[in-house]
């Protein structure tokens, strides 16, 4: 199952999102256990599908749910423009429902480096954004597998839509290495197979250094040779020349031969596998009016693939930056 759509628990859900703590930032910890015991409530086909993709994931590496109850136009506060949020910002319905489904699947994680170490992000267009910050809107957000440099890599990016852009030509596409190895053949993916490739990071981790150039290593595919992971970044990765190269280029052109494209629309929750998935979104034209497109963000970590160590860490926790090698 791709898309789930729960219309018809509209009703169960916004009574469970109406029990959480009304000022989530001012207790986050509280908030996201609070929303722990909340998830074992969740209607029996949400909380199956939520289990079953958990656990195995799908082969189009996402789950989308639809039909979620977010608030009216005329009751959203206006898109934002800074960020963090201030702490004192009550909660909205999208953000009640990254707490459930994301504690449905593991731990909510912040960054030290990113957004101010905030765990919920709003994400908005911002003129004169950095090209690879998803603040951009009017160019291209190129393929990247949400912090594929990062030891402590997020499992799940959750995105939540309180409000579409104007056209809705905003399209977040996906591209799942399950399709996509299909394509190529066997001596490309010995290639991609537990080798490295040097990869620089995204701005928020250069520590203040405008170009440090690729400190990280990333390997494109790793783990199970018949159901591979994927670490891949179009900006950031910089093969080695040669067969590396020549095997990233395949793996590119696959994933878009594989590429699906999502449209968010006010009440949805798309659910990405970053392990096996690669996303980017396509651009849009900002008003600059209040009411631009307006989504919320949250990374989630499980003990899968060894994200968390043994024990003590909870929802709500922010980690700091140690590039892979």
């Amino acid at each position: 199952m791709t898309t789930l759509d729960v219309t018809r628990y509209r009703e169960d859900l916004l009574a469970l999102a109406t029990q959480l703590p009304a000022v989530p930032r001012l207790d986050l910890y509280g908030f996201l256990e609070a929303a722990h015991k909340l998830s074992q409530q969740l209607p029996y086909e949400i909380s199956d599908t939520l289990d079953a993709f958990n656990q195995g994931g799908n082969e189009d590496g996402y789950l989308l749910l639809r039909g979620l109850p977010v608030e009216a136009e005329e009751d959203l506060p206006v898109t934002p423009s800074a960020t963090p949020a201030p702490v004192d910002r009550e909660r909205l319905n999208m953000e009640a429902f990254l707490a459930l489904v994301g504690r449905r699947l593991g731990l909510h994680t912040g960054y030290a480096e990113l957004r101010s170490g905030s765990v919920y992000h709003d994400v908005y267009p911002s003129p004169g954004a950095h090209h690879l910050s998803s603040e951009t809107s009017e160019t291209l957000l190129e393929f990247h597998t949400e912090m594929a440099y990062h030891t402590l890599q997020p499992n799940y990016v959750l995105l939540a839509c309180s409000r579409a852009d104007h056209e809705r030509r905003a399209r977040t596409l996906v591209a799942s290495v399950r399709k996509a190895v299909r394509l190529l053949d066997e001596e490309t993916i010995d290639a991609l197979h537990g080798t490295k490739q040097p990869c620089e990071v995204d701005v928020a981790f250069r520590g203040g250094v405008e170009d440090p150039g690729a400190i990280a290593n990333v390997t494109p595919l790793y783990g199970p040779k018949d159901d591979p992971l994927l670490g891949y970044d179009r900006e950031l990765l910089k093969p080695r020349e040669g067969a590396g190269a020549e095997a990233v280029a395949k793996l590119s052109a696959s994933l878009d031969e594989v590429t699906e494209a999502v449209s968010l629309e006010p009440g949805d929750l798309l659910i990405v596998d970053n392990f096996r998935t690669t996303h980017a979104r396509t651009p849009f034209s900002p008003r600059w009016d209040g009411k631009d497109r307006w989504l919320h963000r949250v990374y989630i970590r499980t003990n899968s693939g060894g994200q968390l160590p043994t024990g003590g860490e909870r929802a709500g926790d922010v980690v700091t930056f140690t590039p892979r090698r």
